[in-house]
């Protein structure tokens, strides 16, 4: 089984480099090279940049001009990672960064979420504005499984049960979680939150545990796999809770919520039920936290991006060290390898300047 299951994933690469091609383009590719994704095995003490993509002619190229929209981890391989672009489609590698593919029959556009099959590492979910995209073989190919009637409506999340991979969700725009159970075969709304949904996480503890953060309605929880929801405004009460920035659920420790929003970075040690903040080196509002990551084996192992800065507290956040960002760009994504937790991956954005007085 495990031999077939390689066989399989080596001829999918095999394709994937056919796919590629001898010359890759890009769409409104940046000028400066500085994009796409970076490195660090040594918890962000340095960087490395990783964006090589092979060709049949032997020459790579390069996605280093991209900018990053989200970047994804496969739950059951730490080698397979995507890189969901800004305007170039969706980028893979199954090497831990060392070689990257262009997932092939998808549009060269923004891709707001992927998931990966727990269960299965060639079923793979994206969606692109207001579509949902399968594949069922390890990205050559992907058919549409959902389509929103509104075409203002983006899906900005997308997550599989780690429990039942039957089991799928997606947040829209217009606020709305939306649930398949067969796997993206049919679909029916479970909750509308008000407010755009720009994240959902499935507790790793228990999978009927199920959080969804809003841009402006804050944090929703349901304890029965989303078929009630419960506000947290209340919870939060004292913290500004809206201006929604990242979520995380802690691996290491049962219960504990990392959550990112304008006010500065706060934690919850009983799955959201009460909340204290995190002491920061900056101001709270002035913070300006794009992601957040904790080490799946150790929660006070802490780290945060901002436009400039990489922030890493190893001690549950009683103390900061600091690094400028190895790149002009914005920090946007962070991944943390769960077998090596020194492996750090990071997601840069171009973020335009505001002319102004």
């Amino acid at each position: 089984m495990i031999k077939n299951k390689i066989n399989f994933l080596m001829a999918m690469m095999a394709v994937a480099i056919l796919v590629s091609g001898c010359s890759i383009s890009f769409k409104g590719s940046e000028n400066s090279n500085d994009g796409g994704l970076y490195l660090s095995a040594n918890q962000g003490d340095n960087w490395v940049q990783r964006v090589l993509i092979p060709t049949t002619s032997g020459q790579p190229q390069s996605f280093g001009g991209l900018s990053a929209n989200c970047l994804v981890m496969d739950p059951s391989d730490a080698n397979a990672i995507y890189f969901g672009s800004v305007d170039n489609g969706l980028i893979y590698t199954y090497s831990g960064t060392k070689e990257w593919f262009m997932a092939g029959n998808l549009a060269k556009a923004t891709i707001s979420a992927v998931a990966v099959d727990p269960s299965s590492k060639c079923i793979i979910y994206t969606s692109i504005e207001n579509k949902i995209y399968k594949s069922t073989d390890c990205n050559r190919t992907w058919a549409q499984v959902y389509y929103d009637n509104d075409v203002n409506t983006r899906i900005d999340s997308i997550v599989v049960d780690h429990y039942d991979s039957a089991n799928v969700y997606i947040g829209t725009s217009r606020g709305e979680i939306i649930k398949s159970s067969d796997r993206g075969a049919a679909w029916r709304t479970i909750g509308r939150l008000g407010s755009a949904v720009k994240k959902i996480i499935v507790s790793p503890a228990d999978s009927r545990l199920i959080f969804a953060a809003t841009a402006k309605e804050g944090i929703f929880r349901s304890s029965d796999s989303g078929e009630n929801w419960e506000g947290l405004v209340e919870k939060l009460k004292g913290f500004d809770s809206t201006g929604f920035k990242d979520l995380a659920l802690a691996r290491a420790d049962k219960g504990l919520v990392f959550l990112a929003t304008n006010y500065g970075l706060l934690k919850s040690s009983d799955n959201g039920n009460t909340w204290e903040k995190i002491e920061l080196i900056t101001p709270e509002k002035g913070a300006t936290i794009n992601a957040i990551a904790v080490s799946p084996k150790n929660s006070k192992e802490i780290y945060y991006v901002t436009n400039t800065t990489f922030y890493r507290s190893l001690d549950g956040g009683a103390n900061w060290t600091t690094k400028k960002l190895p790149t002009s760009r914005a920090g946007w994504n962070l991944l943390i390898n769960p077998e090596n937790t020194k492996i750090i991956y990071l997601g840069v954005r171009k973020i335009e300047k505001r002319s102004g007085f």
